[in-house]
This record gives structure tokens, C-alpha cells and sequence, in this order.
């Protein structure tokens, strides 16, 4: 069987059921995304490790300012530069706004971290090759459904602001979880549904992944945490 680099078989990086502009859209959300990556990292490694920023109220207000403000931007080559700039602004102070989490993450197991991290790697990339191969469209039809139950999920969020029941907290963390798995799949078919339309915003449909992404991780984190300090408080 032939395979690329040694390890990975060729026939995982096919998808000949798409077309050439559609494969090529997709190694630039890709990239996109990739990029935000880091620029989330970098995020949290100033907010963890050095004095010059801090996350807060404000950063979360410049990350959703920043966010509506790519949105507001029209998708063409001489807006592509000042368009990346904002999305990698978008990135950086939400990765920086993930740091008071892992502040308290860092006090109980600093592993975690790391933990959360490649489950979530795993967990992306798994749903996003089972959407690329899927070729019948059929996470499509998730859409209304999906957005319903997000409604649902801030419904619950804000609700349990006033009440704090533990199982309206425990339904928003998992339900949460299975949702955004879910969100990948959907996403993805999503992304090249528009691609085939000719929609060639990159830049945007980088968000909604990099979005379900850090919603996953963040939730990951909550749940892997909780288990680590109800095992030292047992012990």
C-alpha cells in the first residue's frame, strides 16, 4: 500500500468525490486555521507566562468586537490582508480569554492541559475526515436541529446563571460537548457546500471550525478538571 511520508496511507488524504477549486478551498481554511492556532496560543501564553496582557471583560469584548467586524468586512483580494489581520486578532484574544480557565486548570493539573488539547485534536480531525468522505451531504439536514438545540444551550447557560442547578450545568458541559462534535460535521459539509457555490471566504469559514474547536476544549477541560479534584477530594 503506498504511503505518504512512511506512515500515513495516500488514500487518507484523497477525496476525489470533490472538485479541484473545492480541495483547494479547503487547504486555505485549513491554513486559515492552522494560523489561528497559534495566534490562540499565543494568547494563552501571555496571558499564563508573561505580565504584558491579562484576560478579562475587555478581551472578550475586543474578541466578539473583532469577530463582527470580520463579519462586516466584505471577502475580496484587496480586503484579504486587513481580513487575516482581524481573524488573527479574533484568534489571539480568544485563546488569551481561555486564560482565566486555565489558571484554575494549572492549580489543579497542569497535564490536563495537554490532555484536553490532543482529545480535542482527536475529536476534530475524526469528525472532520468522517464529513470530507461522507458524500451524500446528509449533516446537512442537522442544521435546524443544531441550531435549535443552541438556542437551548444559552437558554440553559443564562438560566442557570440566576438558579445554579448542578443538572442544568452538567446538560449545558456534556450537552455542549455532543453539540459541537456535531457542529464539525455539520460545518464542514457546510464549508463545502459553499465552496461548489462559489462562496471563497477562507477567512470566515475558518471561524465557524476554530469556533467548535475552542468550545470543545474549553468543555474538555471543565470536564477533565472536575474529575481530577472529585479523585483528590476521594483521596
Amino acid at each position: 500500500m503506498a504511503t505518504r511520508n512512511g506512515f500515513v496511507p495516500e488514500a487518507v488524504f484523497k477525496f476525489d468525490h470533490l472538485n479541484t477549486a473545492v480541495q483547494n478551498h479547503l487547504k486555505r481554511v485549513y491554513g486559515c486555521l492552522a494560523m489561528s492556532m497559534f495566534a490562540a496560543a499565543a494568547g494563552v501564553y501571555i496571558h499564563l507566562f508573561t505580565n504584558l496582557m491579562q484576560a478579562g471583560f475587555i478581551t472578550a469584548i475586543v474578541s466578539i468586537g473583532l469577530m463582527i467586524w470580520l463579519a462586516s468586512t466584505h471577502h475580496s483580494k484587496e480586503n484579504e490582508t486587513k481580513r487575516i489581520a482581524i481573524f488573527t486578532g479574533f484568534t489571539f484574544t480568544a485563546g488569551m480569554s481561555l486564560g482565566p480557565l486555565l489558571d484554575n486548570i494549572m492549580r489543579i493539573d497542569p497535564s490536563i492541559i495537554i490532555t484536553a488539547f490532543l482529545g480535542t485534536s482527536v475529536i476534530f480531525i475524526s469528525f472532520s475526515l468522517a464529513a470530507l468522505y461522507n458524500q451524500n451531504r446528509t449533516f446537512l439536514y442537522m442544521g435546524g436541529f443544531l441550531l435549535s438545540a443552541l438556542s437551548w444551550l444559552v437558554f440553559m447557560g443564562l438560566l442557570n446563571i440566576f438558579f445554579g442547578f448542578k443538572i442544568l450545568y452538567d446538560l449545558n458541559l456534556y450537552g455542549g460537548l455532543l453539540l459541537f462534535c456535531a457542529f464539525i460535521l455539520y460545518d464542514t459539509q457546510l464549508i463545502i457546500e459553499k465552496a461548489r457555490l462559489g462562496d471563497e471566504d477562507y477567512i470566515w469559514h475558518s471561524v465557524d471550525l476554530f469556533l467548535d474547536f475552542i468550545n470543545i476544549f474549553r468543555r474538555l477541560l471543565i470536564i477533565l478538571a472536575k474529575k481530577e479534584d472529585d479523585k483528590k477530594r476521594r483521596n
